[in-house]
């Protein structure tokens, strides 16, 4: 096995809710990659809000599968075995993308990846920012595709809000938005408005404030699409705030969501309002992995944890008040 190890440092939970307090350190078999697999050593990994949803219950019955769970998708690591009838990568060989969401297994020192969800890590990118990158930047680059934009020379400039722009897919969304031409409103906290500004924001909206809570775009623009990456904005907030034919892409969609999308739908509004759901495709982990090392994309980490200290970064990312991505090194 794996440098002659049989047994890694892992973290787990044992049933739902719990928070920090219930990730349990242990140590367990290391897995072994079966065909169209890659057994990684895991040299980063990065939490994402929808990690610890599932542990909170969210996605009850059909998440996590079966306890003990080790949690997180988002890795990069090391090619430490290759299963049967792999040939596109060899050992040694540094890679990014998502282990099999139903499995987890990100917080551990080894892991098992579908050769599917993985892409090539070159040298600029280090392995927390590779980390960072695959649901948060790829749900970035899906609610854009999902507004119109093609990232081709066919893109027209659009007004687009991005509501939580410092934070994980926010501030991707708002990169990926400057790429393709559009002018960009985005919302965030105080604290975070000149990093924003930074990342290519052309207007900056402090939400804690009466014209940020109404959405207001500070020259009076109308939204072609809005990439809603927050939570408690209702429709009646956006919708006065859209053009004719505006777009709110959901990326964390409730019911409340699906029944309004779907009333728009029946209503034949020009207004719509989109659930997106992540569509894991390697075509989009490459593209992102490819801006990023020619500088087009770049990951704000808020904070780095070893392992030992994997709770630390949990509660970090319970807390909602991450600036950019919360990150876990092995």
């Amino acid at each position: 096995m794996a440098e002659e190890k049989s047994t890694m440092k892992a973290i787990r939970y044992a049933s739902y809710g719990g928070g920090a307090g219930a990730l349990k350190h242990v140590e367990v078999p290391i897995p072994s990659p079966k065909k169209n697999e890659i057994l990684l050593k895991l040299e980063a990994a990065s939490i994402n809000p929808i990690d610890w949803k599932i542990q909170v219950g969210m996605l009850r019955p059909f998440l996590p599968p079966k306890f003990p769970f080790t949690p997180v998708a988002d890795v990069a690591g090391e090619v430490a075995e290759l299963g049967p009838e792999v040939s596109a990568y060899k050992k040694g060989d540094k890679v990014v993308g998502m282990l099999n969401f139903f499995n987890g297994g990100g917080l551990a020192e080894f892991a098992v990846a579908p050769i599917s969800l993985m892409v090539t890590r070159p040298p600029e990118l280090s392995p927390p920012e590779a980390a960072s990158l695959p649901t948060a930047a790829m749900t970035a680059l899906q609610a854009l595709k999902a507004a119109g934009t093609k990232f081709d020379a066919t893109d027209k400039p659009s007004n687009i809000l991005i509501t939580a722009a410092s934070g994980g897919v926010g501030h991707y969304a708002l990169q990926l938005a400057k790429h393709a031409g559009h002018h960009v409103t985005a919302t965030c906290g105080a604290r975070n408005i000149e990093l924003v500004k930074s990342l290519g924001a052309d207007e900056v909206l402090d939400y804690k404030t009466p014209e940020g809570a109404k959405l207001w775009s500070p020259s009076g623009k109308k939204y072609d699409a809005v990439i809603h990456c927050t939570t408690n904005v209702s429709w009646s907030t956006f919708e006065p705030n859209l053009s004719t034919e505006g777009k709110v892409i959901d990326i964390t969609p409730t019911l409340k969501t699906m029944v309004t999308s779907i009333l728009k739908k029946v209503t034949f509004s020009k207004r719509k309002l989109v659930p997106l759901l992540l569509s894991p495709k390697s075509e989009d982990m490459k593209f992102l992995v490819d801006m990023a090392k020619e500088g087009k994309l770049k990951t704000i980490v808020d904070s780095t944890h070893p392992l030992t200290k994997a709770e630390e970064a949990w509660a970090k990312s319970m807390s909602g008040h991450a600036t950019g991505k919360i990150v876990v090194e092995m």
